[in-house]
């Protein structure tokens, strides 16, 4: 019926090497190793991520309070 799948050649010179997972340690140093790490590269990024935010918030405020401003009618054109 043919072959099974997984099965289907015989691949010669591959060795592969796997670890049971009841000897693995998922979180070895995760805390001791993992906590500075995400704090450094937080302090890293920050100063290069979030000075274009401000820039366009403060570009965006700026655009819609002169829309505002630029929007609103004389008193003068109200009266009839």
């Amino acid at each position: 019926m043919g072959k099974q799948f997984g099965n289907l050649a015989k691949v010669s010179g591959i060795v592969r090497y796997s670890l049971s997972p009841f000897e693995q340690r998922a979180f070895a140093g995760a805390v001791s190793r993992g906590l500075p790490n995400i704090w450094r590269r937080f302090t890293e990024s920050v100063f290069k991520v979030v000075p274009p935010f401000v820039a366009l918030y403060l570009i965006v405020d700026y655009g819609e309070t002169k829309n505002k401003e630029l929007a609103r009618k004389e008193a003068t054109q109200n009266d009839n």
